[in-house]
């Protein structure tokens, strides 16, 4: 586990040393940073250069890396990581449902001359980092205040998708569940919910948690409600344009929509504390949420987070927390990578 580092105003080639590249792959975005160990207990990874991509801008994930390397002044890099959703083949290719382009280890360490590249999932990336923000970098939505229990924590996050991780204590060490919750399936907690899941159905077999808790998901769930609400031709496809006419009351349907998305990710995230037997807390990092923090405590997020019938005062044991450090994916990736190394 790491603490949360600010870039460092240096300039990289006086301070680099055996620096390397970690980058956070998204759906919408790519965060590189080139950092390295340091010597600080409580600062254990420091962020020498920090930059952040739009995936739609770039052919590839090759071409963004060699922009950030280019833009090193010369130095010499030839090791790195990346944290993605998705599972990596033997052959190094990565299966990702929500990248706009191919992903393959093999063909990176080529291309960038790298001597070692190495993929570790998103989610268990943040785990690396998450539970030891500072607490001036996390809002906390339930649960008591204060040390909570050692036990699992749960990391999870609607983006362009819905990534979930658990983080383990073991002993000195700990481990990282990665998963794959996102694609699970969706269940309805109330009348309105079961139409909208209807609605989903009518186009596929099988709808995943994802398709409704993730940005993209933010439009299906605006699309389902337009369909149950009487046929209301869709006023707005865009995530952030949804998000934008319901905070500013311009939309009620898409007010809605947040209402359901949040009360949705509230129950999900509640199963999925019962699950894996969270004691530690809950973590919801990065994605959309800190762009609607004010409308997810006003929300019926936490009750629906409760509502587990007699496990309601489990949870009410359970921190809940809002992350909202930018860097996570990054700073967890490169720890993951260093406890990679210095154990082999």
């Amino acid at each position: 586990m790491v603490a949360i580092a600010n870039p460092l105003p240096v300039d990289p080639m006086s301070r680099a040393g055996d620096a390397f590249i970690a980058a956070d792959v998204g759906g919408t975005h790519v965060r590189v940073g080139l950092v390295r160990g340091g010597n600080d207990p409580a600062v254990p990874i420091n962020v020498l250069e920090y930059r952040k991509y739009a995936c739609a801008d770039y052919p590839g994930l090759a071409d963004i890396l060699q922009d950030f390397l280019a833009g090193l002044g010369g130095l010499p890099v030839n090791r790195g990581v990346i944290a993605s959703a998705g599972y990596a083949l033997e052959d190094g290719t990565v299966i990702t449902n929500n990248l706009p382009w191919r992903l393959s280890l093999a063909e990176l360490r080529a291309r960038l001359g790298f001597d070692d590249f190495q993929l570790v999932n998103d989610f268990e990336a943040v785990a690396h980092a998450a539970a030891q923000v500072d607490a001036s970098q996390v809002l906390q939505l339930a649960g008591p205040v204060g040390a909570p229990p050692r036990g699992p924590i749960l990391i999870l996050g609607p983006g362009t998708g819905l990534g979930a991780a658990v983080w383990i204590p073991s002993g000195k060490r700990s481990v990282v569940l990665a998963t794959e919750a996102g694609q699970a399936a969706l269940t309805a907690g109330n009348a309105l919910e079961m139409a909208v899941l209807t609605e989903m159905l009518k186009t596929r077999p099988h709808v995943p948690i994802e398709q409704a808790l993730s940005g993209p998901g933010l439009v299906n769930l605006y699309t389902a409600l337009c369909a149950v609400r009487g046929g209301v031709t869709p006023a707005h496809s865009r995530p952030g344009d949804i998000t934008a006419a319901a905070l500013a009351g311009e939309d009620a349907l898409a007010r809605e929509t947040l209402d359901v998305f949040c009360g949705l990710l509230g129950s999900v995230v509640g199963d999925m504390a019962l699950l894996y037997g969270v004691q530690g807390g809950v973590y919801l990092a990065g994605g959309i949420l800190p762009n609607i923090r004010e409308f997810l405590i006003q929300s019926s997020f936490v009750p629906r987070f409760l509502n587990k019938g007699t496990m309601r005062e489990a949870l009410e044991r359970i921190p809940v927390k809002l992350v909202e450090h930018g860097q996570l994916g990054v700073i967890g990736a490169a720890s993951w990578y260093l406890d990679q190394t210095e154990s082999n």
